[in-house]
């Protein structure tokens, strides 16, 4: 017997591996995916759940759901949820904390890698006929700056202590015992900024953090400094950050996230400097699968007890 209607929205849910949906459907729930195009105000009206991809949900939006009990985001960010309406209209919210830690992390340190040594460039010029042997940077026994320690934040400094790299960290909630035994400090950010040649941002999209790397905080870097973003575009301010790599005054980047779309019209795309890559953070199957377990699992708690240990609000 169907109990509830599940709108999926998150595109690569349960594809790599079905045993989510299988968890969905077998606690009673009708799975509905909307077709290419399909407005989601005209989707969710008849919803109780939402297993949610990166997509916008306004005020407008929840005010569409008749039925809706729990939007689960596939993922740790909320910031594109109107967490307010939601909370006005008694909907809940969960994230998947630590489901794709390991797989941000490990594109955060093959980014900076990738960025260090100027590997896109390289394989641009093979392909194209030619030779490129860009000077690079290397990372071993470098400082590593980590913007952010959460579990990504604390994955990458566990990476870097295979490449004996002494990490400062930035964060309002300091551990001690973590940092002493991965050769990592606490520091401020100015500090941060401007000893380290390599930098990692693994904080959240707020009022406080929205365009923090900016152009006074491109003015403290190294101009050997590689800069690497998976968190939430919007964090850096890309007009500064295209002149500091116009200019010089870093000598690279990697984002896995922008503040607008990816389109040809980013004046980023004309920088052989800047490597992009479309919020891919999670793309491996370990962490798809461990996303859509935790969604599913989230949803299916809410739905049945009113309870969920993994809510924002």
């Amino acid at each position: 017997m169907q109990k509830w209607k599940v709108l999926i929205t998150a595109r690569s849910f349960a594809q790599s591996d079905p045993a989510p949906q299988t968890m969905l459907e077998e606690a009673g729930c009708y799975i509905y995916r909307p077709e290419p195009g399909e407005e989601l105000a005209k989707s969710i009206v008849d919803a109780d759940g939402v297993i949610a991809g990166l997509e916008n949900y306004t005020k407008d939006i929840i005010s569409a759901a008749k039925h809706l009990k729990i939007i689960s985001r596939y993922g740790v960010g909320y910031d594109a949820i109107d967490l307010a309406a939601a909370k006005e209209a008694n909907i809940a919210v969960a994230i998947t904390p630590g489901a794709n830690s390991e797989s941000v992390a490990d594109l955060a340190f093959a980014l900076m890698l990738g960025a260090a040594r100027h590997i896109p460039q390289m394989d641009s010029a093979i392909k194209a006929g030619g030779i490129a042997r860009p000077l690079g940077l290397e990372m071993w026994q470098k400082t590593l700056g980590v913007i952010g320690m959460g579990r990504i934040g604390k994955g990458v400094v566990e990476r870097a202590n295979g490449f004996r790299m002494r990490s400062l960290c930035f964060d309002i909630f300091k551990d001690e015992a973590f940092a002493k035994k991965y050769n990592a400090h606490y520091t401020d950010l100015d500090t941060l900024l401007s000893e380290s040649d390599f930098i990692t941002i693994h904080v959240p999209l707020t009022a406080e953090t929205r365009n923090m790397i900016d152009s006074t905080a491109f003015s403290k870097m190294k101009k050997t400094a590689v800069l690497v973003n998976t968190a939430r575009g919007g964090i850096i301010d890309e007009e500064a950050l295209f002149n500091a790599l116009s200019e010089g005054k870093i000598i690279s980047c990697g984002l896995d996230v922008t503040a607008g779309e990816l389109t040809s019209n980013n004046p980023l795309y004309k920088l052989p400097n800047c490597i992009l890559s479309p919020h891919a953070g999670a793309a491996t199957y370990e962490a798809v699968l461990n996303m859509g377990t935790m969604a599913a699992k989230n949803l299916l708690d809410y739905l049945e007890t009113g309870k969920c240990s993994n809510l924002v609000t």
